[in-house]
């Protein structure tokens, strides 16, 4: 594993990781740690730095609606899907955008105040772009796991074993 790749899983694992701790890890120098990072960031790889929030506790997030919406789409001529996939992420309610193989060419997760923002959004912002073939939305109900993080609390059987 080279130098930047110890570098990203450490960060993948606990972006609040000082320089200084990075570098006592992989036993390089702060300089070259500092280095290496900078160059992650130039060159894109490293985008951002965030904290993961579980929906399920943050009271701004729990009361949101999202929902993933399947789109069917046809590829412009010269740009395939990037045209179309342009101006949907542009949407300020779009969380996320991917390419998909399969039945359905895009998948999008948007996120609203209430089932009618998205209801309203799908019917009048989505589905309206030229291009747009179809789409069939799935509104998201509970999160379990995302991006390798259980979201679900464990719980324990707290009742006292009987002995006959």
């Amino acid at each position: 594993m080279d130098s930047s790749e110890e570098i990203l899983n450490l960060l993948r694992d606990n972006a609040r990781l000082s320089v200084e701790d990075i570098s006592a890890m992989t036993k390089k120098s702060v300089e070259e740690v500092n280095s290496i990072i900078q160059q992650l960031e130039n060159d894109g790889v490293i985008m951002k730095y965030a904290a993961i929030i579980n929906p399920e506790k943050d009271i701004n997030t729990k009361a949101k609606v999202r929902a993933e919406i399947e789109i069917q789409v046809a590829p412009e001529r010269e740009h395939g899907f990037d045209g179309i996939a342009d101006r949907i992420y542009r949407f300020p309610q779009v969380k996320s955008l991917y390419l998909m193989s399969g039945g359905y060419d895009l998948k999008v997760v948007i996120e609203g105040e209430t089932l009618q923002d998205v209801a309203l959004f799908v019917a009048r912002k989505l589905s309206t772009l030229a291009g747009v073939r179809s789409t069939k939305t799935h509104f998201l109900l509970k999160t379990y796991k995302e991006n390798d993080i259980i979201y679900v609390e464990k719980s324990t059987d707290r009742r006292q074993g009987v002995i006959a």
